[in-house]
């Protein structure tokens, strides 16, 4: 059976991490379905690592490779440090104009993050037919401040910031400029572009304050397959199930709109730049209420319950099985 686009099934990626995965002694955090990134003991700290390769965007494929990665690394409660980069590029439609502006955007996002780019590997290839580049970023936390995706406790609230769909709404202007423009007009598409860098991509400030202000349970990064396929993945790294409420998902407008014109389900997008927390139910309120004054937006969006109980979605007095995307919703629009 030939598999879709996009991650691969949880079952079968989980079956394969059994079988063939070997973690050493000093790995705290091995591979496994809804972790964010490898743990490492060092001692006194940790080392976490991550590796994530951007396949969607073109334009500034360099601010996302350090941002989506760094973020991996923040859901650990951990600082990013340190960058290695992969850059793949087009045989036959390359130049050094190409390979300069992506080099020139993974600098300014590292430098923005005060990330140390440290190595990496660039060639021109066979095979692809735009640039893809593969990030590996590394960082640290001392032991006793890691936060896991597999810490949620029955009774957790779940808090999410920002709001679904900021990295579709960004890959969507630069990528389908005319479409959006052609729609929407002129300004639209110049507010969804730069969705990139306001709200931006990044969640190291959110997850800063929440593990500064409380005892973070857990924290995932929604990427592909959306904010839907986090919450999945979130309660299965905890053995957990989840309530979510329907009303209390959010996104912006621009968001909005560009999901109902291209019929992508706002559940299932791209979404990196949201952050999901688990904290006690004592905590929610004080860190909702720190990353709001941080001029962030978060709000409570469902609470953990008992494994038996399923990864739920409430709309009013109805439950129903949170959706499951085996593909994320923006590959209809590359595949159109």
């Amino acid at each position: 059976m030939l598999l879709p686009t996009g991650k691969l099934p949880p079952d079968l990626l989980s079956r394969l991490l059994h079988a063939y995965a070997q973690a050493g002694d000093r790995v705290i955090v091995g591979p496994s379905v809804g972790e964010d990134a490898a743990v490492i003991d060092f001692g006194e700290t940790c080392l976490v690592a991550k590796t994530d390769p951007i396949t969607f965007a073109t334009g500034e494929i360099g601010h996302y490779a350090v941002t989506i990665n760094a973020n991996d690394i923040a859901a650990m409660g951990a600082m990013p440090k340190w960058l290695l980069a992969t850059v793949l590029l087009p045989g036959g439609g390359t130049d050094e104009a190409l390979v300069e502006s992506i080099f020139r955007s993974i600098h300014r996002a590292a430098s923005d993050l005060g990330i140390a780019v440290c190595g990496g590997h660039t060639e021109v290839t066979h095979g692809i037919d735009r640039p893809i580049v593969v990030g590996q970023m590394l960082g640290e936390v001392r032991r006793e401040d890691l936060v896991r995706s597999s810490g949620l406790r029955p009774g957790d609230a779940i808090l999410l910031t920002k709001g679904m769909g900021i990295e579709a709404t960004a890959i969507i202007a630069r990528e389908q400029g005319e479409r959006v423009k052609g729609r929407y007009g002129e300004d639209f598409w110049r507010r969804c572009r730069d969705y990139l860098r306001d709200p931006g991509l990044s969640v190291l400030r959110e997850a800063r304050i929440a593990c500064e202000t409380a005892r973070v349970h857990a924290m995932h990064d929604p990427t592909e397959g959306g904010v839907a396929t986090g919450l999945h993945e979130l309660a299965t790294a905890s053995g957990a199930g989840l309530e979510v409420v329907a009303d209390r998902l959010f996104m912006s407008e621009n968001s909005r709109a560009l999901c109902e014109a291209f019929g992508l389900d706002p559940l299932g997008v791209i979404s990196s730049g949201a952050l999901l927390i688990g904290v006690a139910e004592e905590d929610a309120g004080r860190v909702t209420e720190a990353i709001r004054q941080a001029g962030i937006r978060c709000e409570r969006i469902g609470t953990v319950r008992e494994k038996a109980f399923g990864v739920k979605l409430r709309r009013g007095e109805q439950v129903e099985d949170l959706p499951v995307f085996q593909r994320d919703e923006i590959t209809k629009i590359f595949e159109s």
